[in-house]
């Protein structure tokens, strides 16, 4: 079909996730404008409703210069997510991924493209970690977390990536449109996904480049980070049938009974065993309690809820989980006296009732978007 527009259509877009990059944005245009000169691009930043008026200065560069567009997420976050939907939402059959905070080498663009249009390749990926690359002014700390989910992931792809962890990375557009419905959109590393998701080996060349300081803005790096890593190979490992979600939900709840008896077992070594009741529901409470702070920073990290929302999603999740534990009990004794399991199966049982109850009410009630 011929075209019927004067402009070109792009042949590069590059996705760019945002949070709080009011600063940096124009810079990014410009630096992505100097090294495709010639080339046919668009730029998507996908933003995630950041506060600071990333999505208001992106709107003015667009309406200067028509290669730039924008996705505003409403009501939902994640690195990840935020990059399939820019992917998405352009008909280029190029793709690049790269931050939004100028720690990429944009540089690299041309060099990546020219490597992927004249090699059998479905992927080209700036990478720290072969000869010539590196973390700049990295941290112990950042480095240590970064080298530790490297290695995890080396193991469990099916490629000699040297940084199955880069951000920075292009890819061809029928490669993500052949694994898009497997992909988990999980967390902070695409790149990983997309290799656990391609339903064969991909063709991949890694070429250095050195991380930069950060020039604006704050480091989005946190322990959270790692978690929805960790979270999102436990998705590749079990499959999508369960929600991610749920096993970030039950993790918690696990680590739940392990601060029910931290509670418990002090209170009685101090009052004695007459004061079982009493414990029992003191400690019932605060593990309630610290379960639902870590769910609403780790499991439900995108839907937190702050100010007065988070005394309210308190309430209803002790409600919620004090209904799920009379499930849990009552469904067990059932099971139990009626003879139709042991005691162990008949306990399996009623967790698993009491667990799945608190997970899909909570999600209603407590984190409802």
């Amino acid at each position: 079909m011929p075209c019927l527009s004067p402009n070109p259509p792009p042949e590069l877009a590059l996705i760019v996730p945002t949070y709080n990059e009011a600063a940096a944005v124009a810079e990014v245009v410009r630096r992505v404008a100097a090294v495709l000169d010639g080339i046919a691009w668009e730029i998507i930043f996908v933003d995630d409703d950041s506060p600071d008026g990333t999505a208001e200065r992106v709107r003015e560069l667009a309406r200067h210069d028509a290669r730039v567009r924008l996705i505003q997420r409403i009501g939902r976050r994640g690195l990840s997510s935020a990059c399939i939907e820019g992917m998405l939402a352009t008909t280029a059959p190029l793709l690049a991924v790269m931050d939004g905070d100028l720690q990429h080498d944009e540089t690299l663009l041309p060099v990546m493209l020219e490597t992927l249009k004249t090699a059998a390749l479905d992927i080209v990926i700036g990478s720290r970690y072969v000869a010539g690359g590196g973390v700049g002014g990295w941290n112990t700390q950042r480095q240590r977390m970064s080298r530790l989910a490297t290695r995890i992931g080396q193991r469990l792809i099916r490629a000699e990536l040297h940084d199955p962890m880069s951000g920075f990375f292009m890819v061809r557009a029928s490669v993500i449109h052949n694994c898009i419905h497997r992909l988990s959109g999980v967390g902070f590393k695409i790149l990983l996904d997309i290799f656990f998701a391609a339903p064969t080996p991909l063709r991949f060349q890694e070429l250095p480049f050195t991380f930069r300081q950060r020039e604006t803005g704050a480091s989005k790096l946190e322990t959270a980070v790692l978690w929805e890593y960790l979270l999102m190979l436990a998705q590749k490992l079990i499959g999508t049938r369960i929600p991610v979600r749920f096993i970030a939900f039950s993790l918690i709840g696990g680590l739940g009974v392990a601060v029910h008896m931290a509670v418990l077992w002090p209170l009685l070594h101090w009052f004695g065993t007459s004061a079982f009741l009493a414990g029992q529901m003191a400690a019932t409470l605060v593990a309630m309690t610290s379960n639902f702070f870590l769910n609403n920073i780790l499991t439900y990290r995108d839907q937190r809820l702050v100010g007065r929302q988070l005394l309210w999603g308190w309430l209803s999740f002790v409600l919620v989980c004090g209904l799920g534990a009379l499930a849990n009990v009552g469904i067990a004794n059932a099971l139990f006296q009626q003879g139709h399991s042991g005691w162990f199966l008949s306990a399996l049982a009623g967790i698993l009732v009491g667990a799945v109850w608190n997970y899909a009410v909570t999600a209603v009630y407590t984190w409802k978007k």
